[in-house]
């Protein structure tokens, strides 16, 4: 066994190998709550939910840490705006809500996505606003050391000073005077444009709610700041692998490197990024309306259907979604579970079957998956043992239908596509009465067939499409399935 993985900060596919022999420690970046979930930020959970149930297949122990910004620029003007006489409650928001309240509401709706999607909770989740002390700590040891400075112009502010470190700029292999000004505050108080924010003072009328004491006066940690204080306190000064949105990667995790190694932390061993969705090869603006979120999706197909799309792709790809995308997703589970279906009613014993005998996946599958996590060759293979599986059961292979259906259950569970909350799940109680209600029915129009009681035979069959059940009639005998949404 060989994990490899790309390395964003190495720019190669390097071979993976923890840094405590069995463990790994996965830090990535979460929600900043300020609004509903997009679709990027769901797309990037659910290929570090990969990644980790990968990890944990091939027997390491995962921790798993995923942080929530709940104190931000954006936050606190959200909050503002919910103030003013103008907000409009048409956009979906709550009138006169304080910050932190706004905060937990959209914290809440990451969550709920999170397990409507299948997402597993991270091994921690904290909050930026439970750390402030070790921010404190760090942004202490960096003054110290030469690499920060309390803001010239007495503001409170407290900046880090690119120039003092000279790695600045090798996550994303630039050159600083190539660099754009950070705009994360005011460049009075900097000694140089580039200098971003460790600690910001607390300006005039923002609400006191928002504000912290520390040695540099009253303020808010900067949003920088706020990951290697929380990674370092949970995962400890080096890590394995530090990950997140490849829109991240400069300035949030450039920064997040240097100022991490600037205190003398050697920080995270692996970088890895995800990819951005986009809407037919146009990146997604709300501005010019070509946008949809996890929400529309939902309303458009299951929330298996759903995960299906947003995990299909190669986690470092672009994903590019075009209106057809989630009925060929939908499509493509549907041979999936019709498998599943045929399979378990071909091989059950008294309408009842066990999948915990096989726990192993397919050779091609793990190599697949070890390559830096090559989910589209896994779902390849996927694909190619449901329709092995589904000519042994025509051939009346049952030990061999068997096996393919193990082996594609244990590839769903790997890729999370098990885990989903569905309707149509298999396994649920509602699937189970599902199952032999349906049944039953096909058991009954069978024997109007024989009696040649066409009519009824048909009655039968208009009834289960009426409740959404597609009977198709073959070789072996009638298969059912659930319309697509």
């Amino acid at each position: 066994m060989t994990l490899r993985f790309y390395d964003t900060a190495s720019a190669e596919v390097r071979n993976f190998v923890p840094i405590v022999e069995g463990k790994v420690s996965l830090y990535y970046c979460g929600a900043t709550v300020q609004g509903m979930p997009h679709v990027g930020h769901i797309r990037s959970a659910i290929a570090f939910d990969q990644l980790t149930r990968w990890l944990e297949y091939r027997g390491l122990r995962v921790t798993v840490v995923r942080n929530v910004t709940d104190i931000d620029d954006k936050i606190l003007a959200k909050s503002e705006a919910s103030f003013a006489p103008d907000f409009s409650p048409e956009a979906g928001e709550v009138p006169r809500e304080e910050w932190w309240a706004l905060a937990y509401r959209y914290e809440q709706e990451f969550l709920k996505a999170y397990d409507t999607l299948g997402v597993s909770r991270p091994t921690y989740e904290p909050r930026a606003t439970g750390h402030i002390p070790e921010m404190h700590a760090l942004i202490q040891q960096l003054i110290d050391r030469g690499h920060a400075y309390p803001a010239l112009d007495d503001s409170g502010d407290v900046y880090f000073d690119v120039r003092s470190w000279d790695k600045y700029g090798a996550l994303t292999r630039q050159n600083i005077d190539d660099m754009q000004a950070a705009p994360d505050a005011d460049p009075r108080g900097k000694k140089d444009p580039r200098d971003f924010a460790l600690w910001k003072g607390s300006k005039e009328g923002e609400p006191a709610t928002a504000s912290w004491a520390s040695p540099w006066g009253a303020g808010r940690p900067g949003w920088h700041l706020e990951c290697s204080a929380m990674v370092t306190k949970y995962l400890g000064t080096a890590f394995d692998i530090h990950g997140g949105g490849l829109d991240l990667r400069f300035p949030h995790h450039e920064n997040e490197m240097a100022q991490s190694q600037a205190a003398g932390h050697s920080f995270a061993n692996f970088w890895m990024h995800n990819g951005m969705v986009t809407y037919q090869g146009e990146k997604m603006s709300k501005s010019i309306g070509n946008t949809i979120s996890p929400g529309e999706m939902l309303e458009l197909a299951s929330p298996r259907v759903v995960r299906y799309y947003l995990g299909q792709a190669h986690y470092r790809s672009i994903l590019d979604y075009r209106p057809t995308s989630l009925e060929e997703a939908a499509a493509a589970v549907e041979r999936i579970h019709g498998f599943i279906s045929r399979a378990v009613r071909a091989l059950s014993v008294d309408g009842t079957y066990s999948f915990f005998t096989y726990g192993l996946v397919p050779e091609a599958f793990e190599r697949a998956m070890d390559d830096d996590l090559n989910v589209p060759q896994a779902l390849a293979v996927l694909h190619d043992t449901v329709r092995s599986g589904n000519t042994a059961l025509t051939e009346d292979r049952l030990e061999d239908a068997r096996q393919a259906l193990h082996h594609v259950h244990d590839m769903l569970r790997v890729l999370g596509l098990n885990a989903v909350a569905d309707s149509g799940a298999a396994g649920t109680q509602e699937a189970k009465a599902l199952g032999v209600l349906v049944e039953a029915q096909l058991a009954a129009r069978a024997a109007a067939r024989a009696e040649k009681d066409w009519a009824a035979s048909d009655a039968i069959r208009d009834t289960l499409n009426q409740a959404g059940v597609v009977v198709e009639d073959g070789p072996d005998g009638p298969t059912w399935s659930l319309k697509r949404d």
